[in-house]
């Protein structure tokens, strides 16, 4: 099928869908670092982890060595609610740029939620109720994460406490409603409702939050509270196995009809899309199989890849969490409040860490004037309002595609549309009306950041 023209959407079969989440993992040669106990600064232990979250997941999470991790059925059926989502070719957008490139992007907003969410959610939340717990708590930036565990929890009978970072609680109160209305309560981050909240406004009284602040707030209530855990959207290894699907799906397609990518694009906060999008193919890199260019795009307000440091740092603010060695910006970073609330986050998960430290794949930074000048640009051509997170990914594939305008080349770049912005029209009407502006952090801020980095493990 290599020379059949290629349909504007190639959609899977439901028996071509994947079976298995890929664990990259098990093909790389050096494994991401241990989670470290701030205590005693050795690898955390499975009983260690049990307090916080759920049995199934603390296994998932620890697994270095599983190739193919088989999806229950249930996730599976679950699934086929929205999956496969479509990969599509952006035949307008490359005709608007006069490129010779090739363009295509995995669609994953085409669910209630919004966004890729909720390949994590589903499973889980579905652990989550197997285990017999009550409910769960989490996080959630821009809200497409509290969005989707909104409605995997409501599914499946669940009670869910969000802490949403108040940046976003205030701009995007709609995505708050849709929580609410599939049943989860919204609390504003930092808030006065747990120990570390109230540390942390008694410190900085006027902060706007951070994904940080929000994860030890819901850390907090979840080892508080019989019969709750908590759950995370990002970052930690089990969420990447579970986002896996979106590239496993992307794989698939793409073989379909003989098509090999030359550049992969996905937008980088925590690391799930990114993450999820590239695993299958970073497996055959890894394996000397093929090469392809992978390419992480993070905002220069909280560029953690490409002007963070790698080291152990706190997954949260409140420093309850384990430790993580990761690119970051430092625990304590209160990033500028931007629109793209989705990558806010300090640091960025140990898998993408230690492929980024190795070499595997590259980063770049933009500015979010640039990200919504792209926004608007593919909004006007292919029809889609896209996600201001999502469009990190379209701003560097159209620089990309511009490139191979000018040498001729044509090559093939696949990026990850993680979802739409119909929540985030107050970001697009401050584009629009000249308002918007970019917010950079200093070397001086970032140092003063580095400086609180905790004592480092020697194991």
């Amino acid at each position: 099928m290599a020379n059949e023209k290629i349909p504007y959407k190639i959609y899977l079969t439901e028996e071509e869908m994947p079976k298995t989440w890929y664990n990259v993992r098990a093909d790389m040669k050096n494994k991401p670092a241990p989670l470290v106990n701030p205590g005693t600064l050795q690898p955390m232990k499975a009983e260690e982890l049990a307090p916080v979250f759920c049995d199934e997941l603390i296994k998932q999470e620890l697994d270095n060595d599983t190739r193919y991790y088989p999806i229950p059925e249930e996730i599976l059926s679950f699934y086929k609610m929205y999956r496969p989502s479509p990969l599509v070719r952006a035949y307008c957008l490359e005709e608007k740029l006069q490129t010779p490139a090739k363009i295509y992007y995995k669609f994953e907003g085409n669910n209630t939620s919004g966004s890729h969410k909720l390949n994590s959610a589903i499973a889980q939340a579905n652990y989550a109720k197997k285990q017999g717990l009550r409910g769960v708590t989490t996080e959630t930036g821009a809200g497409q994460w509290g969005t989707a565990l909104s409605m995997a929890c409501a599914y499946l009978g669940l009670d869910l406490k969000v802490f949403m970072v108040k940046v976003s609680y205030e701009q995007k109160p709609f995505r708050r409603e849709v929580m609410r209305t599939y049943g989860a309560s919204v609390t504003p981050s930092p808030s006065d409702t747990t120990n570390v909240g109230r540390k942390i406004l008694a410190e900085h009284p006027d902060t706007t939050g951070s994904l940080g602040c929000a994860i030890s707030e819901a850390v907090e209530v979840a080892v508080s509270n019989p019969g709750y855990r908590y759950v995370l959207g990002s970052v930690l290894n089990q969420v990447l196995l579970h986002q896996s699907v979106i590239g496993c799906e992307t794989k698939i397609a793409l073989d379909k009809y003989g098509i090999t990518p030359d550049i992969i694009i996905g937008c980088a906060g925590g690391g799930s899309n990114l993450g999820g999008l590239i695993s299958p193919f970073m497996g055959e890199k890894l394996r000397g199989e093929k090469d392809y260019r992978i390419i992480a795009v993070e905002p220069a307000s909280c560029p953690s890849f490409t002007r963070g440091v790698y080291a152990y740092d706190f997954c949260d603010t409140g420093m309850v969490c384990p430790m993580a060695k990761m690119y970051t910006m430092g625990s304590g970073f209160i990033p500028s409040a931007n629109h793209a609330g989705g990558l806010r986050y300090h640091g960025m998960s140990p898998v993408l860490s230690q492929l980024y430290h190795d070499g595997y794949m590259e980063a770049v930074s933009v500015e979010q004037t640039k990200v919504f000048e792209a926004a608007e640009y593919f909004a006007r051509t292919e029809g889609i309002l896209p996600a201001p997170e999502s469009s990190h990914a379209i701003r560097v594939a159209i620089d990309e595609a511009l490139k191979c305008k000018e040498t001729g080349e044509e090559k093939t770049i696949v990026f990850g549309l993680t979802g739409t912005g119909y929540f985030d029209l107050v970001a697009y009407q401050k584009f629009n009306d000249g308002l918007m502006t970019d917010s950079i952090p200093t070397d001086e801020e970032l140092a003063a950041y580095r400086q609180t980095l905790p004592p480092q493990p020697k194991f």
